[in-house]
C-alpha cells in the first residue's frame, strides 16, 4: 500500500493508495492546521495500515508542512517519504525548465494529463491560478497570476466599502450595487485572463492544445470560456499515482 498527498498553501489532500494503485481513503486537511495532534486525529482511520503501506509521495509547495508529515510517520511508523521534485522522472516527462523553480504540484498535474500525443494547457484555479503548457512529452513552461479567492479576500480587506463576499458564477456584466459589481468583476475578469492567455500562449507557440480545468472553482468557468474545456479535479493526485509506478519506490 501507499499513500499520496498534494500540500497546498490552503489545503492538504491525502488519498491511501492498495497495491494496484487504486485509491481507497481520501483526506482532506488544512495546511495552516498542520501539527501532530492534529495529524493523529485525522490520520485515525489510516494508522492500523501503517505497517504495510510501502511508502508516501508528495508534491507540496509548502516545505514546512512536508517537513511535519516526515517527521510524523518517523515517529509513528517506518513509512518513508519521498517528494516528487527529488525524483529522476526525466524519463517520464521532460522539464524545460528549472525543476527547482517550478511548484511541484504543477509537476504533478503536468504527468497527471500526460500522454505523449496531445498537447495540455492546465489552468488550477488554487491559491494562485497557474497556467501549465505541456507539449507531448515535455513541461514547457508556464504562467502564475493572482488567486481569484486571495484577490477577492485582499480586496475586501483594503477597501472598507466592500462587505464579506463569495465568489461566484454571475450572468450579469454589469452590476445594479456593489455585490453584484464586485462578482461580475472578478468573475468576468478572469474569464477574460483565461480566454486571452490561452489565446496568447496558442499564438507564441503556434500550437492546439486540449484545456483541462482543475481546482476547487473550475467547474464555475467551463461553460464561459471562449475554448472547449475539460475538468478533472483528479488530476494532480493522478500523477503522483502515475510518478509513483513509474519510480517504484
Amino acid at each position: 500500500m501507499y499513500i499520496i498527498g498534494d500540500i497546498g498553501n490552503t489545503e492538504i489532500k491525502l488519498s491511501l493508495l492498495n497495491s494496484k494503485f487504486d485509491k481507497i481513503k481520501n483526506l482532506k486537511l488544512k495546511t495552516q492546521l498542520i501539527n501532530p495532534r492534529y495529524l493523529n486525529k485525522k490520520m485515525k482511520n489510516i494508522k492500523r495500515y501503517f505497517p504495510i503501506i510501502k511508502s508516501c509521495l508528495f508534491c507540496s509547495v509548502v516545505p514546512t508542512s512536508y517537513i511535519k508529515f516526515k517527521t510524523y510517520f518517523k515517529k509513528y511508523s517506518k513509512i518513508k517519504c519521498f517528494e516528487l521534485k527529488k525524483q529522476n522522472i526525466k524519463n517520464l516527462i521532460k522539464i524545460k525548465v528549472n525543476k527547482n523553480q517550478v511548484g511541484s504540484d504543477r509537476i504533478a498535474n503536468a504527468i497527471g494529463a500526460l500522454d505523449n500525443k496531445n498537447n495540455f494547457i492546465i489552468i488550477d484555479f488554487g491559491t494562485a491560478t497557474t497556467f501549465d503548457v505541456i507539449k507531448k512529452n515535455t513541461y514547457m513552461g508556464g504562467i502564475i497570476a493572482p488567486g481569484i479567492e486571495i484577490s477577492l479576500d485582499n480586496l475586501i480587506t483594503k477597501a472598507s466599502l466592500i462587505p464579506r463576499i463569495k465568489f461566484t458564477k454571475t450572468k450579469k456584466i454589469i452590476g445594479l450595487n456593489t455585490i453584484s459589481s464586485v462578482r461580475s468583476g472578478f468573475y468576468w475578469g478572469y474569464v477574460g485572463l483565461i480566454n486571452k492567455l490561452v489565446e496568447l500562449i496558442k499564438t507564441d507557440t503556434k500550437l492546439n492544445y486540449k484545456i483541462v480545468l482543475t481546482g476547487g472553482l473550475s467547474h464555475l468557468f467551463k461553460n464561459s470560456l471562449k475554448v472547449k474545456s475539460t475538468i478533472d479535479k483528479e488530476i494532480t493526485l493522478n500523477g503522483l499515482i502515475k510518478t509513483l509506478k513509474f519510480i517504484k519506490i
